[in-house]
């Protein structure tokens, strides 16, 4: 789910109205990712303060660590358009991610990525963070919402149409889903 480019020609839609604060859902909380965090998950080393579940960060969190990395340098910070790391409130244990692949394209439309540890899958935590993570975009001003999945990855698909997204399309790669959003 991680690791696309992101389109050249990509702008920001009102990010400047989200504030950067870590978002509590029912039972998570999302963290957006500093440029030093992000460091360090790319790394794989835990700094003072930081509550890793063992197994953290996965490899897709390294990779979407590296993204926002690159994107921070190559067009500066993006606002709520990054990753966050999703955390269980008893004690903050980072146990996955999630977080979009870059700014909204010209069209406004924002694609998202998410990861979670085999120990905590099966919980409703993906379909739950990605809740948030679209009230996110609706928020900070994206008119659409896109992700894509391997076919067989059936539980990802669940995840996308538990969220609210509708299967689009699907090709020999991939499974497409989309969601509008309104206002």
């Amino acid at each position: 789910m991680w690791g696309k480019p992101v389109a050249p020609g990509a702008v920001m839609v009102q990010a400047a109205a989200v504030s950067l604060r870590t978002v509590a859902t029912e039972r998570l909380l999302l963290h957006p990712l500093s440029v030093a965090e992000s460091e360090r998950i790319v790394a794989r080393e835990a700094g003072p303060g930081d509550r890793w579940a063992e197994g953290y960060p996965g490899e897709g969190d390294v990779v979407a660590a590296g993204a926002f990395l690159r994107g921070v340098a190559e067009r500066g910070d993006p606002g709520p358009y990054r990753t966050y790391q999703m955390r269980l409130p008893e004690g903050g244990v980072a146990v996955g991610g999630i977080g979009f692949h870059g700014p909204p394209d010209p069209d406004g439309a924002v694609t998202v990525g998410y990861g979670i540890l085999p120990g905590v899958r099966g919980r409703g935590y993906a379909s739950e963070a990605l809740r948030a993570l679209i009230g996110i975009a609706r928020q900070a001003g994206a008119r659409a919402v896109r992700g894509d999945a391997d076919p067989e990855n059936t539980a990802s698909h669940r995840v996308m149409e538990a969220a609210g997204m509708l299967r689009v399309g699907e090709d020999s790669e991939l499974v497409h889903y989309r969601l509008e959003l309104k206002g």
